[in-house]
């Protein structure tokens, strides 16, 4: 049964009487629209909590009666950075001013002690229903349901909360989260017990170490996995509507800050797990063992509707630890009420004399709950979700509430980790593997890069690129039996996650965000391309030769197709032969352009020239598989592009000369080349357009964060309103693109490269003027140092701009766009 608010009151504690005579005056002089001659004055205080004391103000002045909450630090001694009245105001002045998160609203803060002997702040008091109770006793089962549902959607609403938009930016550190948090209440703890103070629980210390060893990956993720916490999310923090269900507001913001928000979530789901109502009863079953009643959704339901209205990836590798750590700091926050009682500070009354024992239920708990086998099921119940949020089938395990391009929990756990490798391996070493790239020694490869593909191997990061056919088409002919594949199997992505080309387009991304990225997931160009054509076109004996150690990462490739004497854009013009004598291919012809033959690991070329001269235009053309040492290949020269030879992989210009190469390294067959390179444009090159997504974005980063350390003219370029509206059209420009790149991506795994020629060609011409734009802005605010080496964004820049070329010409992909449209046009 709910508790109104006004039922909660009690008498002032003797221990937390304060002078009230000059809080009133305080109060007529501070708080806006406070009665200036009241004929009443009284406080009481609610007996219900167990941090900073909180006190109803009632304030007569004729007839009516005006109320407000008072709420202050408790006197004595405090334990380090506890009982925050001043972040308690600031998050909730934000939160009511800037959002609809229903909270109370707060009229004024004051830090004068000398006012009532300590900080306080005065809000708004809100008149509604509270249960005390998570079983949710007194009420029928659909309003349990309705109540539970209401939960889930506020603490949602809360975490969906733009910090930088409403001031808060600041409002705490974004990395790091958990692993600051037990170190914060291990320090708690240890000062709340042991010395003549409550006893000391020793498995409480075991499982400080045990959290320390097992803190998500995502812990890391800085601003990218950090918003706005409650810090104390449970059911009795929530204000009802008097008569209907629904949270008229969140209240006892003192533990807010910028974390990890699956804590919010796995501390208001404890009760599942450990009954911790005060008055002696505690238990170590929570309502898991003891019976859920009626209308009240299990944990996996009630977890499952908030990651719906969230937008939250499934937290199945991580739970495990979220209710841990919850149960963790439960336990210390626990045992710093019992020692207050004891001192005779506690903000709770009675209630607080049974915490003592609280703390050690909850220590058990944790690792009863650690020993578990299993603690949530793989994937969400799709019943958990409210049918408006049920994905459709079909649908590529996309979410429907926030658009067809929301990642499914599998792809945003790949994405954070590959979020995290960058941070901590890539962006370290970029001034590294430059150094090599520009010494004497460029074309050797840097030591630490082989280092890092093993650790991403180890991750999952491997062969992301895959797409699913082309994996199942490789299994079927490859892994009828094993003794040819080394101890690097299908059980260690050799071929792939399993994705699709939508799913690979949030990875890809992130891959772009560096120039030396790709080749260290084995995700780069050209391999992935050639990869491609051998998964999707070669033998089993070809893919066995080559296709394997390309995949494993011990070889690379190069694509030898442009020459230098035609405009190789239309394929139909080039002039390498490839002729037939006995059983071998003779190659004769000059490339250029062959990105990846100066790598000194480059083992395979795939070269593309004219078998019969003579044939229909578009079956002149074969591609054929090249070893690199074989005699008559010659690598002439590295080619620059914009000053940059791009050491190690470089782009070559290449002859063959009487190069003599077996039969059964033809690809497909004779006059198919120009089929082939069809089905190559496809995948393999919207991938570039994936990339240059990641490379404005890395550009935007740079550019912003130059913009906030920079002054001109006596104010940060960050003021300057032209680089304002400069920045917010590189915003526009970058998301209207990205979006173009993933309908692209979504098309090809719907309707397949041929019906979705039209869409690729547009991601084509939009992604690299897109990342152009952008960049060249970037650079415009760097200055001198834009243009110079001491920063990525040059040779970003010269990346994109090759694309404009390299990527196919603009002008063959518009006509593309163009001749669809008028085929359209005329049906």
């Amino acid at each position: 049964m709910a508790t109104r608010t006004s039922d909660l009151l009690v008498n002032v504690q003797p221990a937390h009487k304060f002078d009230e005579e000059a809080l009133l005056r305080y109060a007529r002089a501070n708080v806006q629209g406070f009665p200036p001659s009241p004929s009443k004055f009284s406080v009481s205080q609610f007996g219900h909590g167990q941090s900073n004391p909180t006190f109803l103000l009632e304030v007569g002045s004729g007839a009516t009666v005006a109320r407000y909450v008072l709420r202050k630090k408790p006197p004595g001694k405090l334990l380090e950075s506890a009982h925050a009245i001043e972040r308690e105001f600031q998050v909730l002045k934000a939160l009511g001013v800037h959002t609809q998160t229903p909270v109370p609203k707060v009229f004024c803060l004051c830090i004068d002690t000398s006012v009532i002997g300590t900080a306080f702040y005065i809000m708004e008091y809100l008149d509604g229903r509270i249960f005390l109770d998570p079983k949710l006793p007194g009420i029928n089962a659909e309003q349990r349901k309705s109540i539970s549902s209401a939960m889930a959607k506020t603490l949602a609403s809360l975490h969906r909360v733009d910090v930088d938009a409403i001031g808060l930016q600041k409002f705490g550190r974004r990395d790091n989260y958990c692993k600051r948090q037990i170190e914060r209440w291990a320090r708690q703890y240890l000062a709340s017990t042991g010395e003549g103070k409550p006893e000391r629980n020793p498995r409480m210390l075991d499982l400080v170490d045990w959290l320390r060893k097992h803190v998500p990956l995502e812990d890391s993720l800085g601003s990218s996995g950090t918003c706005l916490v409650h810090g104390d999310f449970r059911i009795d923090n929530l204000v009802f509507h008097p008569f209907e269900d629904r949270v008229i507001g969140v209240l006892d913001w003192e533990l807010a800050t910028l974390g990890n928000q699956m804590c919010d979530v796995a501390y208001s789901c404890m009760p599942y797990i450990v009954d911790v109502r005060l008055g002696g009863s505690s238990s170590s079953d929570g309502l898991e063992r003891r019976g859920i009643p009626e209308g009240i959704p299990t944990m996996t339901e009630y977890l499952a509707e908030y990651c719906s209205y969230a937008g939250k990836a499934w937290p199945v590798a991580d739970w495990k630890f979220y209710i841990t750590f919850s149960i963790f700091r439960g336990a210390s926050i626990y045992s710093g009420v019992y020692h207050r009682w004891i001192l005779g500070n506690a903000s709770g009354g009675k209630s607080a004399q049974y915490t003592g024992r609280l703390v050690h239920v909850l220590i058990d708990s944790a690792w009863e709950f650690i020993n578990r086998a299993s603690v949530l099921p793989d994937q969400p119940p799709s019943g958990g979700y409210p049918k408006q949020f049920q994905k459709e089938k079909g649908n590529l395990d996309f979410e429907i509430e926030r658009g067809r391009f929301v990642p499914s929990p599998r792809v945003s756990e790949l994405r954070n980790k590959l979020l995290k490798f960058m941070d901590d391996h890539i962006y370290p070493l970029e001034k590294e593997f430059y150094k090599l790239a520009q010494s004497s020694m460029r074309w050797t490869v840097h030591p630490e890069e082989e280092n890092l593909k093993e650790l991403a191997k180890r991750e999952g990061l491997w062969n992301l690129w895959i797409p699913l056919d082309s994996a199942a088409r490789a299994r079927k002919l490859l892994f009828d039996g094993m003794d040819h594949v080394s101890p690097m199997n299908l059980n260690d992505h050799l071929l792939g996650a399993g994705l699709s080309n939508l799913e690979y387009g949030y990875l890809c991304e992130i891959m772009g965000r560096s120039v030396w990225a790709p080749q260290v997931f084995n995700c780069g160009a050209p391999d992935t391309g050639n990869m491609e054509v051998l998964l999707r076109y070669g033998t089993k004996e070809q893919q066995k030769e080559w296709l394997i150690p390309l995949l494993e990462g011990k070889i690379r490739s190069g694509f030898a197709m442009t020459e230098p004497q035609v405009a190789s854009s239309d394929a139909t013009n080039i002039e390498c032969s490839i002729t037939r004598h006995g059983d071998s291919y003779i190659i004769n012809g000059n490339k250029w352009w062959t990105s990846g033959a100066m790598d000194p690991r480059c083992r395979l070329l795939i070269v593309m020239g004219k078998t019969d001269f003579n044939a229909a235009k578009h079956k002149q053309q074969s591609m054929i598989l090249v070893d690199i040492r074989t005699p008559g290949v010659c690598i002439k020269r590295p080619l620059l592009v914009f000053g940059f030879d791009d050491a190690p992989h470089g782009h070559a210009e290449v002859s063959f000369e009487n190069v003599r190469v077996p039969i059964a390294n033809l690809l497909l067959g004779e006059g198919r080349g120009f089929e082939i390179a069809q089905g190559r444009l496809g995948p393999g090159r919207l991938h570039h357009c994936m990339r240059l997504i990641g490379a404005a974005e890395r550009g935007m980063h740079l550019m912003v964060q130059r913009a906030l350390t920079r002054k001109v003219f006596g104010k940060l370029i960050a003021e300057q309103g032209s680089f304002l509206s400069n920045l917010a059209k590189s915003r526009v420009e970058l998301e209207m693109t990205r979006l173009l790149v993933l309908e692209a991506a979504d098309q090809l795994d719907r309707l397949g490269n041929k019906k979705a020629r039209g869409t690729i060609a547009m991601a084509k011409v939009a992604a690299p003027n897109m990342a152009l734009k952008v960049l060249d802005m970037a650079m415009q605010v760097h200055g001198a140092a834009g243009v110079s080496s001491d920063t990525v964004l040059s040779h970003l820049w010269a990346t994109s701009r090759t694309l404009r070329i390299a990527d196919g010409p603009d002008e063959v992909h518009l006509g593309t766009i163009g001749k669809l449209e008028v085929r359209r046009a005329m049906l």
